[in-house]
């Protein structure tokens, strides 16, 4: 399944007053054709990532890129939903098409607008990504769900508040380096691990600085593929990019041990004949503290109960052996549902190409990303690299 990114481009993520999805597919879709040097008539296919379920009452997003230029209209134009990994999900429909030969450029548009609707409204949205028949009467959303998993690793293994505010302190460190990035403040230590009222507990063991942000914002990207590739101006190839799913409910597993990421990482490192310890930086899913401490583990950084020791250590810092979250993550840079995946593909591909600016990784040659939806149960990792 070898395609590359050839374009792309990303709203700051935040909260868009006076903005809808329409308005944020738009702005993306037309910065990247224009960044890959396309015009739209030159598009075969289009794919929206929307995970929307109540964010906004436009429910059939797929066909409004076609709004922004005549020459997208009669364009195939699907709209894809993966819970949080809605904008992985879109991504590999569009990978799928230039390995069937059936495209040969692919416009891909995350977009999530979550700031539309009261606060307690967007926790009933969001739990809407478990399984309602068990988790439906968990206490503050989804949260409730991390700050139950929480618990549950603290059980086995023991307090891990330090880590999850280490893992809080570097990516808010990391997101004042990212000007897309909604919440650009240094917040330190001492404020992610103390409860305070302006950081109060919010679910189990969880504080607000464990939990991700609300946000509305848009990315886009362009694939092709490889030949047609090695003549554009830059060129970021998948290496791998693997898709795995476990069961929905929680009863039906281990939720301390995120095991469809592992087969996930497992599956993408072998199709990309490369070892975790080649990658040079990772984007991975922290919608909570406690899930990148969990996907530490399960990537194979450090063995299972042994996360704390990656950040204590400072192996995940940006100038550590394996920088995770270089542009702040979804802690700082902000969740907009089905942009997230999109997003991350983008920011990789900014590294891999030497344009992250403040953000860039020294000699970054080989991305990963991890992505899911819901607690561990569709679970994308892709390996980028540049193409030349």
């Amino acid at each position: 399944m070898t395609a590359c990114i050839v374009g792309w481009s990303h709203t700051p993520f935040g909260k868009h007053e006076g903005e809808d999805v329409e308005s944020l597919i738009g702005r993306v879709a037309t910065q990247a054709l224009d960044d890959a040097g396309l015009s739209p008539d030159e598009v075969d296919e289009i794919v929206v990532g929307h995970f929307n379920e109540g964010f906004s009452q436009q429910a059939f997003p797929s066909s409004l890129v076609l709004q922004f230029d005549e020459r997208f209209r009669f364009k195939p134009a699907t709209r894809v939903e993966n819970a949080c990994a809605t904008g992985s999900a879109a991504i590999h429909q569009g990978l799928k098409s230039i390995a069937a030969k059936s495209a040969r450029f692919v416009l891909v548009v995350g977009v999530e607008k979550m700031t539309g609707i009261p606060g307690k409204e967007i926790g009933e949205v969001l739990l809407k990504a478990s399984y309602l028949k068990e988790d439906g009467g968990i206490e503050g959303g989804f949260a409730g769900v991390f700050g139950l998993i929480a618990q549950q690793y603290f059980q086995k293994h023991g307090d891990q508040s330090d880590a999850l505010a280490r893992i809080a302190a570097k990516n808010h460190r990391n997101g004042v380096a990212n000007p897309l990035a909604q919440l650009r403040k240094d917040l330190g230590y001492d404020f992610c691990r103390e409860v305070s009222e302006k950081n109060p507990l919010v679910a189990g063991p969880l504080k607000r600085t464990d939990c991700s942000l609300v946000s509305d914002g848009a990315a886009a990207l362009v694939l092709t593929d490889v030949e047609t590739a090695l003549s554009m101006n830059k060129a970021v190839v998948f290496r791998a990019a693997q898709q795995v799913n476990d069961y929905l409910p929680m009863s039906k597993r281990d939720i301390t041990l995120f095991e469809g990421c592992e087969q996930a990482w497992n599956q993408a490192l072998e199709a990309g004949a490369v070892k975790l310890d080649d990658l040079s930086f990772v984007e991975t899913h922290d919608c909570f503290t406690i899930a990148e401490l969990l996907e530490y583990e399960a990537m194979g950084l450090t063995k299972r109960g042994q996360g704390a020791r990656a950040i204590a250590e400072g192996w995940t810092e940006k100038d550590g052996k394996l920088p995770i979250n270089p542009s702040g993550g979804l802690k700082s840079k902000g969740h907009p549902i089905g942009a997230t995946g999109v997003s991350m593909h983008v920011m990789t591909a900014m590294q891999l190409t030497g344009t992250a600016a403040d953000m860039q990784v020294k000699d970054a040659k080989l991305g990963g990303i991890f992505n899911m939806g819901g607690a561990a149960v569709a679970n994308y990792v892709s390996i980028l690299e540049p193409l030349r």
